[in-house]
């Protein structure tokens, strides 16, 4: 078809094309060209406007566009004698589209007001944007009383169910959606199975307690002296962690991966804290030691950085604005962010290299580092830079045993060199800047090796149904049925977990995971 052939650009039409030959990169139409995708596929052109902000924004034609529909929030008017110049946004971009409305059918157009304009998409004649909607009709659907005014991120975060309005929140929304897609397309296509575990659990996977007891509203004892009857006869919570589910399930499915919500109650009212979080966790079977592990976290991140550093929304997050808030970390540290990712072969050094990196610096750490002791931020700040040269992301492996988690397996006769004491085979990822992202471990498979490891973390292996004394509750974790899977055919495995907040909160440059997600729950605060 050539441009004579071309129909008018005033009247809705559509092709459906199969792509057999090319000798160019776009396919022209009149005043307008789409991008040609590999010979063999279809397209479909169009010249009806696209029914977002964000596609009418990329939507250029010469002529003008009749008919023409925009759903959206109002941003901002600005008032004059003849035409109100309205500013509207739908979430899909962080970008305004302006529309050009009538005065006599700008009533009822206030900040907020949720409205349908119908008019003409057309060249722009003023400045700041390559067209505008020349609106011929209104429809105020939904009015508002908000008026024009800045709020601190404090504030906002008192009101949850308006917050995702502001316009750079929902580019960090959208952004979480284009992760969890990305992540879905990395694990499928490593014949990873993404499966769905329990939130309610009778097991607590970390064993320090730190859980949320679930019970239900009349689960009450009829006297202070008589224990109330379980729901489910057994003390229940909210679950810390979706790993030794997934434990049981990739014994049966090979490689699995989940992403789901977890609790903590820990009492911390931190900017890296929150109640209620997402971890993206997977395990591997059938794998012999870390190395596996922590390659298949090394690829899904430099996966994440190379799929979505083009797209819209990260180009939106990364956008040198004037009204960029002061909270968010300066685009040049988070652009910095996205190519360490993207660089091979991050460094692992062990943890007790690590404790001799830190003894042997000249900085006067507040907390003096010590073999046998969990490495504070300001440790693994200094390894991250000196050992990733404060670009690449850094593993710490082979963390003494009494600090870890009793499910890790020992690493005795693996290591290079002789420790101080009995380590086990797991790792942390510290990313500069932000410090531990994400952790995991190889699983002791063996049963008596970790009956023996639960007994020296003083976790009580099994439990009985009929025993429900505060004395039981407090000793037992339900662990009979972990236990079990050692019994039936357990291979060497391992797998990990991230935090998908945390993660978020690193690549967007928002200082802070409460404002990662849509409705943060955090210590003293949970408001809706």
């Amino acid at each position: 078809m050539g441009a004579e052939d071309s129909p008018t650009w005033g009247q809705p039409w559509k092709f459906d094309l199969l792509v057999t030959s090319s000798k160019g990169s776009h396919l022209e139409l009149g005043s307008h060209a789409w991008p040609l995708q590999q010979l063999g596929t279809r397209i479909s052109i169009s010249n009806r406007a696209p029914d977002t902000i964000a596609g009418l924004l990329d939507f250029k034609p010469l002529d003008p566009v009749s008919d023409v529909k925009v759903h959206g929030f109002v941003r901002s008017v600005r008032s004059q004698k003849r035409n109100h110049f309205v500013s509207l946004g739908d979430g899909s971009s962080l970008d305004s589209l302006q529309a050009v409305v009538p005065a006599d059918q700008a009533e009822g157009l206030t900040i907020g007001t949720a409205v349908r304009l119908h008019g003409s998409w057309v060249p722009s004649q003023g400045r700041g944007q390559t067209h505008e909607l020349q609106v011929q009709k209104t429809a105020v659907l939904g009015p508002s009383d908000a008026k024009k005014k800045y709020q601190t991120p404090e504030y906002l975060r008192t009101m949850p169910h308006l917050r995702p309005r502001v316009p750079f929140n929902s580019v960090v929304f959208r952004f979480r959606s284009e992760v969890m897609a990305s992540l879905t397309k990395f694990f499928a296509d490593r014949s990873f199975t993404q499966v769905h575990t329990p939130i309610l659990t009778s097991s607590d996977c970390e064993g320090a307690g730190e859980v949320f007891h679930v019970s239900p509203s009349e689960d009450k004892p009829s006297s202070d002296s008589e224990t109330a009857a379980h729901f489910f006869r057994r003390p229940v919570y909210a679950t810390v962690s979706a790993q030794l589910h997934l434990e049981a399930l990739s014994q049966a499915l090979g490689n699995v991966w989940t992403l789901s919500p977890t609790f903590r109650a820990e009492q911390s009212d931190t900017p890296r804290h929150l109640s209620e979080f997402y971890m993206l966790e997977a395990e591997m079977a059938f794998v012999d030691d870390l190395g596996p592990v922590m390659d298949l976290v090394e690829d899904m991140l430099r996966y994440i950085s190379t799929d979505l550093g083009s797209s819209r929304t990260t180009n939106e997050l990364l956008s040198c604005e004037p009204q960029r808030s002061a909270d968010l970390a300066p685009v040049e540290v988070v652009e910095q962010r996205w190519k360490g990712l993207g660089i091979q072969q991050w460094p692992r050094i062990t943890y007790s290299e690590a404790i001799k990196l830190l003894e042997a610096a000249n900085v006067p750490f507040t907390h003096k580092p010590i073999w046998g002791r969990d490495l504070q931020t300001e440790h693994e700040k200094y390894i991250a830079k000196a050992v990733g040269g404060g670009d690449s992301p850094v593993f710490v492996t082979n963390y003494p045993r009494d600090i870890k988690a009793f499910y890790m397996k020992s690493d005795a006769g693996t290591s290079s060199s002789p420790e101080p004491g009995a380590t086990v085979a797991c790792f942390d990822l510290l990313v500069p800047e932000f410090c531990e992202i994400a952790g995991g471990s190889m699983r002791e498979h063996r049963l008596d090796p970790l009956v023996e490891s639960m007994r020296a973390h003083g976790i009580n292996s099994c439990s009985s149904v009929e025993d429900h004394t505060a004395e039981f509750q407090a000793a037992s974790n339900n662990l009979d049925w972990y236990l079990d899977l050692r019994k039936w055919g357990c291979p060497p495995h391992g797998g990990f977990g991230l935090g998908f907040d945390r993660m978020i909160s690193y690549l967007s440059g928002v200082q802070t995971i409460r404002d990662t997600t849509a409705f943060p729950r955090w210590y003293g605060r949970c408001d809706c």
